[in-house]
C-alpha cells in the first residue's frame, strides 16, 4: 500500500495493483480524467516524489515533453512507493458514486442488429451509477482494460448492470465477450466512471446524439431523463447514426419510455444505404442532420454524444464551431 500525497493536508492510499487515478477517485477526489485507459492524456500529473511503474509505458496521452516534466499519467501509474504529485482537482470531477472493484456474473445476452449485443450482468450489492457512465472490463486472456458503456439506469428494478457492445472486427476484447463468456460467467468490473452523465438540474430540453454502441449510454441518459421528475417538462430530442439500415437500432428501447412521440422524439440518419434496403429516412452523416435540424439553437439544449471516433471528433467540432458553452456539451473520450 502506498500513501499518495496531493497537499500537506491532503493524501489517499493507493494499493500497488490499482491505479492513482482510480484510487484517488474512490476516496472521493475530484482527479481530472476522460478515457480512463491512456488516450487522452487528461489525466496527467506531476510526480514531485516517489515513483510508479506504467501500466502502458508508450501511451498516446503522454508525449516526450511530459516525460521530461516528469509527468505521469494517473489512469496508467501503479505506485512503487509513497508519493507526492501536483495536480489540479477539480470539484464537478467528485465522485457522486465511489468507483469500486468487483465481481459480476453474466446473466444473460440479445442481439441488437447482426454485431451489437445487449450484455446484462448481476452486481453484487446492487451497485449505483448515474445515467451515461461506463465500467473497465478485466475479460479471460485480454491485457488490459475494456470500456463499455452502461445502457440501463440503476433504479430500473432490474438490479443488474447492462451494456451494449458492437464487435469490433478483429477486436481481442469484443471478440472474448462475444464468443468466450458463456451465460453465468463471472467477470471482474470497475465503476461507476465518466463524466457525461445526466444533468438533473439543467434548465434546458435535452439533445442526444449516438451511433454504434453509443446507443448504450444515449439510452441511459434518456432511461433516467424520463423517470426523472425534475426534467418532466423537457423536450428529449435523439438522433442516431447508422451506416447502412441493417445497423439501425434503439426504436423499440425508446418506444417503450412514457413520453415517447411526444416529448422524446427519435431520429435515425443512415449515412450510406444500400440498393434494396428500401431507406426512404434521412440519408447522410448524423452531425450534419443534426445541424440541419438544430443548428440555430445548439444553445438552448443540454447535449449528449457518443459513437465511433470519427462521428464523434465531427459532433464536437460542430458544437465548438457553433460556440455552445462547454459546460452543456458532455460526452467521454475512447479511442
Amino acid at each position: 500500500m502506498a500513501r499518495i500525497q496531493l497537499t500537506p493536508e491532503q493524501s489517499f492510499d493507493c494499493p500497488q495493483d490499482d491505479t492513482i487515478l482510480r484510487a484517488g477517485l474512490r476516496a472521493g477526489f475530484g482527479m481530472p480524467y476522460e478515457c480512463n485507459t491512456g488516450n487522452c492524456g487528461t489525466c496527467k500529473v506531476e510526480l514531485v516524489s516517489g515513483t510508479v511503474e506504467s501500466a502502458w509505458a508508450a501511451a498516446p496521452g503522454l508525449n516526450d515533453r511530459d516525460r521530461a516534466k516528469n509527468r505521469v499519467l494517473a489512469c496508467q501509474s501503479h505506485p512503487t512507493s509513497d508519493c507526492a504529485i501536483k495536480v489540479r482537482l477539480r470539484p464537478e470531477n467528485e465522485p457522486i458514486h465511489r468507483p469500486a472493484r468487483f465481481r459480476a456474473t453474466l446473466a444473460g445476452t440479445r442481439d441488437l442488429t447482426h454485431d451489437l449485443r445487449e450484455f446484462r450482468f448481476e452486481v453484487e450489492g446492487g451497485r449505483a451509477f448515474l445515467p451515461g457512465q461506463y465500467a473497465l472490463f478485466t475479460l479471460p486472456g485480454v491485457t488490459g482494460f475494456r470500456t463499455y458503456s452502461l445502457s440501463n439506469v440503476v433504479d430500473d428494478g432490474s438490479g443488474e448492470w447492462q451494456f451494449m457492445v458492437k464487435r469490433m472486427p478483429g477486436g481481442i476484447g469484443t471478440n472474448t465477450l462475444f464468443d468466450k463468456v458463456p451465460i453465468g460467467s463471472p467477470l471482474d468490473l470497475d465503476g461507476p466512471y465518466g463524466l457525461a452523465f445526466l444533468r438533473k438540474d439543467s434548465p434546458r430540453d435535452i439533445l442526444c446524439i449516438g451511433g454504434g454502441s453509443g446507443l448504450a449510454p444515449v439510452l441511459s441518459i434518456v432511461r433516467g431523463a424520463a423517470r426523472e421528475p425534475s426534467l418532466a417538462g423537457r423536450q428529449i430530442h435523439v438522433f442516431y447514426g447508422a451506416r447502412t439500415v441493417r445497423d439501425i437500432c434503439g426504436r423499440d428501447e425508446l418506444a417503450a419510455l412514457p413520453g415517447f412521440g411526444e416529448r422524446i422524439h427519435f431520429e435515425v440518419v443512415v449515412s450510406n444505404p444500400e440498393p434494396g434496403d428500401g431507406w426512404a429516412g434521412t440519408t447522410g452523416y448524423v452531425h450534419e442532420a443534426v445541424k440541419a435540424k438544430f443548428g440555430e439553437r445548439f444553445k438552448d439544449f443540454e447535449i449528449y454524444f457518443a459513437g465511433p471516433p470519427a462521428m464523434a471528433e465531427a459532433v464536437q467540432r460542430m458544437f465548438m464551431d457553433a460556440r455552445v458553452p462547454y459546460p452543456q456539451v458532455h460526452f467521454d473520450s475512447f479511442y
